[in-house]
Parts: structure tokens; C-alpha cells; sequence
């Protein structure tokens, strides 16, 4: 394997671990992400949320059900499928994400400033890339 490969590796995991730095709330970084996914999908179903996650639907429900307990979801239930619900961002929910991403982007922002416009031209391209990465199967 290239050598390129674990140094790519490693950037983005230090890039994540230094961005969850940045967050002030108490929730994980998966109840997190689990919001995050919300305020992308808008409503939806547990296995909606799992498969854009690409975790288990047990593990979406668990972390749901801690969103819903601390007011940050509402669960309603499925119009059209009385065997499944739909979950969405409370106000509360929203202003959370809002307020993560917020404090977040401005570190981030901060560090690109620093950085020549080259350098953020590459980044900015490397992002549609990492992008298809994640997507990948």
C-alpha cells in the first residue's frame, strides 16, 4: 500500500479529532452526527438516517431516543406506514446543530485564512473528492 495512503489516513483523522475539539455540548460525536444528518435529510425515518449514516438501525434508535429524551428530535409518527415514525430536528435540536457548527466553522475558517490561495483552491477541489469517498461502496 502507498505510503500515501496512512498519511491521508492520518490527516483527516487528526483534522476530525481537531475539529470535534471545537465542539461545547455534551453529546457525542454520533448524537451529533445524527443531527447533522437530520438538518441534511430533513425528516426522516430511523433506517433513512442509518443508511445515510451507514450504521446499524439499532444504533440509529438508541442515539434517537437520547436525541427525543433531551428535546433535540420529535418523533412523529409515518404518514403513509403506521409500522414506522419520522424523526426530525426540534427548534431546540436546530439551534444546537447551528450553534456546533457555528463555533466549528469559525475555528476552521480562522486556519484556511492562514493559508495561501493555492492552497485553498486545492482544498476546496479536494473536497468534491473526499466527498465521493465517503460515498463510495
Amino acid at each position: 500500500m502507498e505510503p500515501d495512503v496512512h498519511l491521508f489516513a492520518r490527516a483527516v483523522a487528526r483534522l476530525n479529532r481537531r475539529l470535534r475539539q471545537e465542539r461545547q455540548s455534551d453529546l457525542t460525536p454520533t448524537q451529533l452526527s445524527t443531527l447533522g444528518t437530520l438538518g441534511t435529510l430533513g425528516p426522516s425515518t430511523p433506517g433513512q438516517i442509518a443508511a445515510h449514516e451507514r450504521i446499524q438501525p439499532p444504533s440509529v434508535t438508541r442515539t434517537l431516543n437520547c436525541l427525543i429524551d433531551l428535546g433535540l428530535v420529535t418523533r412523529e409518527p409515518h404518514p403513509d406506514d403506521g409500522r414506522q415514525v419520522v424523526v426530525a430536528l426540534s427548534e431546540r435540536g436546530q439551534g444546537m446543530l447551528t450553534a456546533e457548527r457555528e463555533r466549528r466553522d469559525a475555528w476552521l475558517h480562522a486556519h484556511l485564512e492562514a493559508l495561501t490561495a493555492q492552497e485553498r483552491r486545492t482544498l476546496r477541489d479536494a473536497t468534491d473528492i473526499m466527498e465521493k469517498l465517503v460515498d463510495a461502496e
